[in-house]
């Protein structure tokens, strides 16, 4: 075992090492691709700028040649023009004031040169004569008198600049003589070696030219070229200046340093222009050749950079980046390595992690499943026995503590079914039905629910359904009563005054309607602004609500797009829709306290509020808006709110539900109240002062089949009204005229003369005088009532409500009632002397049970566990239906089922081998005991497995009506049918 583990210790160092050398080497090679690369890069730019700067110092050279040679052919000009009127013309045309004038007049022409002066050859025997002629003696350059020699060469003549040099002997200098017979002897210009110019100090040259008597040919020879001459003309360059404006035409001077030299020994270069190096400057340099006509003298041009070329920022960045490439793909590599090594070990940790997540969830649902049966159990025990307690006769003190009691243990079975809800979504285990059901009777029980708490805050609490929306949907009526409780609960919490309204459109009639309106406000029609401005809004309570979407004016839009639709079904609208599903469009509009801005951004969050104080001062859990949001994209939906503080909130939803595919009649009898007909044809006046709220009494009498004529004051009322004239009257006299009027739009004054308006306005005929009706929002307002008001119909209005209101009213009596089919006559005949087993461990669950199903009529047998049950059961047996628990000792509701089946299927098929003489009996004798679970558990994993084990169906403690009488007519009557 030891040396096992010194070796797997010695291979892994081993590994590490290697792969420390291999990290090594991958990062000195990138270096070495860097360094490689910076040079190349480098190079490359040197050599660019040597090309530059030879193309730079090149073309400088040749500009400086072609000056100085237009210079040079001036000055070539110049001495034929001597030659010409001074020797060829006798006498001479020309004198120094000629000279001079012409020159000045001519200086543009010879920028460079500072002056130009012509001498005149003058042998020592013409010496005496050519001073007496001239009036001066000949003078040596310090300005003394000339010694004698063979010839001499005077200045005669001279521009007005260099005028200090006239009777001067050019010849008195040794380099001025050396200068002169080179050029009598040559023909051309020759130059001196650089000086400072007197004057301007600028290092200059001087060039001589000879001027000759006569035209000489081409090859002269030396002697004739000499016999011939007959002056000299010269004129001083300035060098500096001639560089200096050759150098600022040209762009780019400021990166070079050009010098020019006179290299005519070699040795000891002499500098014309340019400043003087310092030692030890090294810079790229290029040298080329200037070439002035003498051939004597040599120049050249040095160009330097005035600073070392820049590294270009290519050398940087391009080595970096390919560096930063390699150790990129050096560390992905290394880092796949490491993956590759770790990935095993990943893969098994995963495993591991995954059935620890599988387990996880398994015992999730198994601890759900437990403590919704623990809970719920005892909770059964407690509301049925209080629902038994009811029945009994109590006193009214009692009854008050018994009905409280239930109100709070109903409370705490819903608080239980949020959270399993909550659990069931996170483990998305939660399902919807798909069952026809009526919305405008769903929202309906939704109000009732809350109508004792908007009237005891005197809030308007009003429900609308567009005309456009199906009679009846298919879709989970439930889960859709669920969230419009959710959201229509929280505005009752947090209002206290102003109103909750709770509107139901299609989703395209809405966006239709919404679009129309935002065109009206681009092409200027601002109603809506105008209407903002003042202190009374058109909203259903008069208060601003939170989204300025909801105003009268698109409400006012809907309802012209719903009345031009009902009345032009054929003209084919864009807007109508015939596919099977119907996309509706949900909003609940409160005028609260609104949600704070910081918390708006978690009012979906599970058990968040909006602040800390809100379930001191409201209550709640926080977890309804969250289980709606759920609810609503299981739905295919989405949810969002828009909410002010101080100004109310409203929340819209999608909910996308099916068309009923059986016959609408049919479908609506079986999922709708049924609403009287007797006030079909009726007509009535409705005062109300506010649009959005007459609309929505409109929606609930013309739901009762009468036609509303909607006006804003009484006047206008009584005076709208139809007058018997004896030729005509309002209707038939058999439909009655009804006389609506908003508790707002009452006064004590129209109290004193309504009657007699009415009266006067009917013209004393025998005809009825409308039933005048009063709306009021709370009990208080009820004090309004008068000899004037015939009833008060308390809102919030439900069509079954009111028409149970004018029922009264109009004196028609009230229609007996007939119990819906899954109400407790249906239950009673469904049960009336059945034989039923109850099975349960818990004899408090076996005592409700069984009352239960006994005020139903029903014959109960009671057993507390399954091993007793199949004793019980044996074929033949009596029982009808068996009601069993699912968690029992012993042997559970599931094992149980499973043993009577088997049971039931043992007889069966021994009934049938021993029954082949007649089919037809051997069909009528199968055993199928119909068994619902009943349990405490209402997780969608315990239905799954009561369907599982063959039970029929599923009752979830505590009872209600409704659940059991779905199960039991399931079962029972789908029993009786075989």
């Amino acid at each position: 075992m030891g040396s096992r583990e010194v070796t797997g210790g010695g291979l892994w160092r081993r590994w590490w090492l290697n792969r420390t050398a291999i990290v090594v080497v991958w990062v000195a090679t990138s270096m070495a691709i860097w360094v490689g690369l910076h040079w190349y890069i480098r190079r490359l730019s040197m050599r660019k700028a040597e090309e530059g700067l030879v193309s730079m110092c090149e073309e400088r050279a040749r500009m400086l040649q072609d000056q100085f040679a237009v210079s040079v052919n001036h000055v070539h000009a110049l001495a034929i023009l001597v030659s010409t009127f001074h020797y060829q013309k006798d006498p001479p045309s020309l004198d120094q004031e000629t000279f001079a004038d012409y020159t000045a007049r001519t200086s543009f022409e010879r920028p460079l040169l500072s002056g130009v002066a012509y001498a005149q050859r003058v042998f020592h025997s013409e010496r005496e004569l050519f001073e007496s002629q001239q009036g001066w003696i000949i003078r040596t350059m310090k300005k003394e008198p000339s010694p004698v020699q063979d010839e001499y060469a005077p200045v005669i003549y001279s521009q007005e600049t260099i005028s200090y040099i006239g009777a001067l002997d050019m010849m008195s200098g040794e380099e001025d003589r050396e200068n002169i017979l080179r050029a009598r002897a040559t023909g051309k210009a020759v130059l001196t070696s650089p000086f400072r110019l007197l004057g301007s100090n600028h290092l200059g040259v001087v060039l001589t030219f000879p001027v000759y008597r006569s035209d000489l040919s081409a090859d002269a020879t030396v002697e004739q070229r000499v016999e011939a001459t007959a002056g000299y003309l010269g004129g001083a360059f300035d060098v500096e200046s001639l560089v200096e404006n050759l150098l600022r035409q040209l762009a780019g001077n400021q990166d070079l340093m050009v010098n020019v030299y006179d290299i005519t020994n070699a040795s000891k270069p002499l500098v014309m222009y340019g400043p003087q190096l310092p030692d030890g400057f090294v810079s790229l340099s290029h040298i080329s050749m200037l070439d002035f006509g003498d051939p004597f003298r040599k120049h050249h041009m040095v160009c330097r950079y005035s600073k070392r070329p820049p590294v270009p920022l290519s050398a940087m960045t391009t080595p970096s980046g390919v560096f930063v490439i390699c150790m990129l793909a050096g560390y992905i590599l290394y880092a796949a390595w490491n993956r590759y090594d770790n990935v095993k070990e990943d893969c098994r940790k995963m495993e591991e992690l995954k059935k620890q997540a599988e387990a996880a969830d398994v015992a999730k649902s198994q601890f759900l499943a437990t403590v919704s049966h623990e809970i719920r159990t005892p909770m059964n025990g407690v509301l049925g026995m209080l629902d038994m307690l009811l029945d009994t006769d109590l006193n009214s003190t009692q009854k008050d503590y018994a009905q409280t009691a239930q109100v709070c243990g109903k409370a705490l079975i819903s608080l239980i079914n949020e959270v399993l809800d909550r659990a069931k979504i996170e483990a998305g285990k939660l399902e919807l039905e798909s069952v026809a059901f009526d919305l405008r009777s769903v929202l309906d029980d939704v109000i009732s629910l809350f109508s004792a708490k908007s009237r005891e805050k005197g809030i308007e609490l009003a429900v609308y359904v567009s005309d456009r929306v199906p009679e009846v949907l298919l879709g989970d009526p439930g889960r859709f009563r669920q969230i419009i409780t959710n959201l229509v609960g929280n505005s009752i919490k947090f209002t206290e005054r102003g109103h909750i309204f709770v509107q139901v459109h299609l989703a395209d009639h809405s966006n239709l309607v919404t679009d129309a309106k935002v065109d009206a406000g681009l092409n200027g029609h601002r109603d809506e602004a105008r209407l903002s401005t003042g202190t009374k809004y058109n909203t259903l309570s008069g208060l601003e609500a939170a989204d300025s979407r909801n105003n009268w004016e698109n409400f006012k839009l809907l309802l012209s797009y719903e009345s031009t639709m009902l009345h032009a079904p054929e003209n084919g609208m864009p807007y109508e829709n015939s596919s099977d599903v119907v996309t509706l469009v949900v909003s609940v509009e409160d005028t609260g306290i609104g949600i704070p801005l910081l918390a708006q951004d978690r009012v979906f969050t599970p058990f968040m509020q909006a602040d800390s104080s809100t379930s001191r001062n409201y209550g709640g859990t926080g977890i309804g808006l969250s289980i709606s949001k759920c609810l609503v994209e299981l739905m295919g939906g989405q949810i969002n709110f828009v909410s002010r503080p101080h100004v109310g909130s409203t929340f819209t939803f999608t909910a996308v539900l099916k068309r009923a595919t059986s016959s609408g009649t049919d479908a609506r009898r079986d999922v709708s109240d049924n609403l009287p007909t007797c006030f079909k044809g009726a007509k009535a006046i409705l005062v109300d002062s506010r649009p959005v709220r007459a609309a929505v009494t409109k929606y609930h009498l013309q739901r009762l089949g009468i036609t509303v004529e909607p006006v804003s004051t009484v006047d206008l009322a009584v005076h709208a009204l139809p007058v018997c004239n004896g030729s005509s009257t309002s209707g038939d006299g058999k439909h009655p005229f009804l006389f609506l009027i908003e508790n707002d739009s009452w006064c004590s004054k129209e109290d004193v003369c309504l009657q007699e308006q009415l009266l006067e306005r009917r013209n004393g005929y025998t005809a009825d005088v409308p039933k005048v009706i009063l709306l009021a929002n709370s009990e208080a307002e009820k004090t309004k009532l008068s000899f004037s008001v015939d009833t008060v119909i308390m809102k919030p209005l439900r069509s079954s409500t009111v028409a149970a209101c004018l029922q009264h009213a109009l004196g028609m009596g009230l229609r007996p009632s007939k119990e819906k089919p899954n109400g407790p006559a249906g239950l009673h005949d469904l049960l009336v002397g059945k034989n039923i087993l109850v099975v349960d461990d818990n004899k408090v669950n076996l005592r409700v049970a069984a009352g239960t199903l006994k005020k139903y009529g029903a014959k109960v047998e009671c057993t507390e566990s399954g091993k007793d049950a199949l004793v019980i059961l044996q074929m033949p047996h009596k029982f009808d239906a068996c009601f069993m628990d699912v968690q029992m000792p012993e042997m559970d509701g599931f094992e149980a089922t499973r043993q009577i089946r088997l049971m039931e299927s043992k007889v069966n098929e021994q009934t049938k081998n021993g029954g082949t003489a007649s089919e037809e009996g051997s069909t009528n004798t199968q055993w199928h005991l119909p068994i619902l679970a009943m349990t405490a558990d209402v997780i969608q994993a315990t239905y799954e497995e009561c369907m599982k084990c063959g039970m029929d169906g599923y009752v979830s403690k505590p009872f209600e009506e409704k659940q059991l009488h779905q199960a039991v007519a399931k079962v029972l009557l789908r029993g009786s049918s075989h």
